[in-house]
């Protein structure tokens, strides 16, 4: 990763200290794309529609429409200037002969090294002066462009200051000509030909269709080679027979383990709260600006409300993670070490001050209240799931580390003794805690005016590496201890487990975080490599069904384990969507050839709602159970709260993705292969009638699946308002 990273520093797209025309203009300098990057990252960045495909969908890829414009605007000037009319208006061979003059014209790399000068002809001057002139009319209050506005989701006047709103033209510039100017002594442009754009021969390389049909063959052979070394070497090992007793029981719940009940509580709410931000920010793609005729984009902006529901989906999913840890610590080694409940209270009292600060701080720099030179340390970055400021980022690494430290001295104990039953499994645990502590220390590796290529590269060291990398082998730790404290499955032989599982998903979950990046201005080699280890993410979900059965059957080893019943199941749902959401419809956008096709459509929105919640939600869901069985061993289980939620959220789930993503991204990735990509995220293409009933058609899921987390949360709730008292026999099956 590194070693590739050092290839993208040297060879990302350059950052020109002036553009200028052949007579001598100044089109643009540095500072005015350094400064309206700022801008955009202000109002929100990536949650108002997308660069080089990365971001929201209801606005526009500004890279790609601006490109389109550009390209539209200088036909229609060399159009008047030889035949007297309009583009539109010429017959086809007329249309066929001026893009045959413009092609080369655009894709000709003209920057100086030595000057750091890009030099254009005044033709195109003359282009770009028409197109920023609609930009500058869209970020504006001007009332010819009310409508697109409404269609982009974007708030009225969105940029106030009509200097801010030039400087932003100059990045949306810089971010077009990156796409379409062919990398020096090459044939592609920066970005790979990305986005499709069949005007100036914006189209698949080779090195597109060679590697995604090497990535293929890699994927076959890994899944060939795993089921050989499952056929092998599984199950060989005599059954363990379980106790006749849950060991759990035997677990003292300490003061620290106790005081992870709240994390939980937030967990919740966190998570109720981000359905609703979801709703909401579905349902301006219905209206624009609205929420059934009230302005809602005056107080409460998409870009804010995007912004919100994709981080809190992260927060409360990793807050339900850190709470397992910081309740499995001492669980696992019976150790309390001294001050470890002061350290759990104070952990907690920040993660609320991080959210609490960093989603305030987003709220005022998009209303442009915080000023572009706070923006970057208190606002908003502007980059997908790591918008909030560098404050904030700093204050939840020092939180990170502040676990990491609170788990591993609660497990120094068991990590010391040479008997302990799950010293081994700890030690991974452990390992795995280090990771996720350390890891997020990527996302403080860009500065300010740090170049975008760049900041993508770093960026999926957070979205991919860590989320996707270290929480799934945590995940895996964990859950093998909770077998192995449960008596179903031998330490050693969960210690083999957790290994092999290891090294299966690193394999291809480190290397495989470059199919994110080929696009983001970097060379064949991110594509070769991304493309034929990205593949190999597949490979361990390919098994994933035995695994899954393997659960099921430790769930019914012994009456006891009823007890465990809902937990498990959504274990058994993590095993589901892992083979469907991360398995199915990840490495259907996989491959090079794939992606150029489909990057920034509801194809990939349907790979994210369904690995995202489907694996890491239901994940944390169901270590939050297991935690909250032994926090209140006493109270009565309302299984029927479960049961119904863990129907309604997974049925809901799915029909978001049936009725909703996969049609949308299908019609989308046609749009794009018929008329370029521009067309599948233009407010042309959005706003036709069938695109409205697909956004309709998320009410049924969206309301099924909100029912689900509301039953789950009343279940939690109901733990500590009406618990109860369980039976005798410990069996509580209401």
């Amino acid at each position: 990763m590194l070693w590739l990273g050092k290839d993208l520093y040297q060879t990302a797209p350059p950052m020109p200290e002036k553009v200028v025309t052949e007579s001598g203009q100044v089109v643009y300098t540095r500072d005015d794309i350094q400064v309206g990057r700022q801008v955009w990252q202000s109002i929100g960045g990536h949650q108002n529609g997308s660069i080089w495909g990365h971001g929201a969908l209801i606005a526009p890829d500004w890279s790609a429409e601006w490109l389109h414009r550009e390209v539209l605007a200088m036909l229609d000037l060399r159009a008047q200037a030889e035949f007297g009319k309009a583009y539109e208006a010429l017959d086809s061979s007329e249309q066929a002969k001026l893009q045959a003059e413009i092609k080369p014209e655009i894709r000709r790399n003209t920057y100086d090294p030595a000057t750091g000068t890009i030099v254009i002809s005044d033709e195109r001057a003359q282009a770009i002066a028409q197109v920023g002139t609609h930009y500058s009319s869209v970020f504006s209050d001007d009332a010819a462009t009310a409508e697109l506005r409404e269609a982009y989701a974007l708030r009225e006047n969105p940029v106030p200051d009509a200097e801010h709103r030039a400087k932003m033209n100059a990045f949306f510039f810089w971010a077009s000509w990156a796409t379409v100017t062919n990398r020096p002594g090459d044939v592609k442009s920066y970005t790979n030909n990305f986005p499709h754009e069949p005007l100036v021969g914006n189209t698949p390389t080779s090195s597109s269709f060679m590697w995604s049909m090497f990535s293929i063959l890699f994927m076959i052979a890994g899944i060939a080679l795993l089921a050989w070394h499952y056929a092998v070497y599984h199950g060989k090992e005599k059954p363990l027979v379980p106790p006749s007793t849950d060991p759990s029981l035997s677990i003292t719940v300490t003061p620290s383990m106790r005081a992870t009940a709240k994390y939980f509580w937030v967990v919740m709410a966190l998570f109720l709260v981000q359905i609703l931000l979801g709703a909401t920010t579905a349902h301006y793609q219905i209206e624009g600006q609205e929420a059934y005729g009230f302005q809602l984009a005056n107080y409460l902006p998409y870009a804010v409300t995007r912004s919100w529901h994709t981080q809190l989906a992260i927060l409360w999913i990793a807050t339900a993670w850190l709470a397992t840890g910081l309740y499995l610590g001492p669980a696992i080694s019976g150790h309390e070490p001294k001050y470890q409940r002061l350290g759990v209270n104070f952990l907690f009292i920040s993660l609320i001050v991080i959210v609490v600060g960093s989603f305030a701080g987003q709220w005022l720099a998009v209303m442009q209240k915080l000023g572009l030179d706070k923006n970057f340390w208190f606002g908003h970055q502007g980059w997908e799931y790591t918008d909030i400021g560098r404050f904030w980022q700093v204050y939840l690494f020092i939180g990170l580390m502040l676990w990491l430290v609170l788990v591993g001295r609660a497990l120094w104990p068991a990590l010391r003794s040479k008997t302990h039953e799950a010293r081994h499994i700890a030690g991974l645990l452990f390992l795995s805690t280090v990771a996720i502590g350390l890891l997020y220390a990527a996302g403080l590796m860009w500065k300010e005016h740090t170049h975008i290529s760049i900041i993508t590269y770093w960026r999926f060291w957070i979205v991919h590496l860590w989320v996707e990398g270290f929480f799934e082998v945590f995940a895996v730790a964990v859950i093998s201890f909770i077998f192995v404290k449960l008596g179903l499955v031998r330490g050693r032989s969960a210690t083999i487990n957790v290994l092999f599982a290891t090294i299966v998903f690193m394999a291809g979950g480190v290397l495989g975080m470059f199919h994110h990046l080929y696009f983001a201005g970097v060379t064949t080699g991110v594509i070769a490599v991304g493309a034929g280890i990205s593949a190999l993410e597949v490979v361990p979900l390919a098994l994933i069904g035995l695994e899954a059965y393997e659960t099921w059957s430790n769930s019914r080893a012994t009456p006891w384990m009823e007890r465990y019943r809902w937990p498990i199941m959504f274990f058994l749902a993590v095993s589901f969507w892992n083979l469907v959401g991360a398995g199915l419809l990840g490495f259907l956008i996989n491959t090079p050839l794939a992606l150029f096709y489909m990057q920034g459509t509801n194809l990939t929105a349907a790979h994210g709602h369904t690995a995202l919640f489907g694996v890491y939600g239901m994940l944390g869901i169901g270590l939050m159970l297991y935690c909250l069985r032994g926090l209140r061993p006493d109270a009565v289980w309302k299984t029927g709260l479960l049961r119904g939620g863990f129907w309604a959220m997974n049925i809901g789930l799915a029909l978001m993705a049936i009725l909703t993503l996969l049609p949308m991204g299908v019609l989308q990735l046609e749009a794009n292969l018929e008329h370029g990509y521009w067309y599948a995220r233009s407010a042309e293409f959005m706003n036709r009638s069938i695109i409205d009933l697909l956004v309709w058609l998320r009410v049924p899921g969206d309301t099924i699946f909100a029912v689900g987390a509301l039953l789950v949360g009343l279940f939690v709730a109901a733990l500590w308002l009406s618990p109860g008292k369980v039976t005798q026999s410990g069996n509580n099956t209401r």
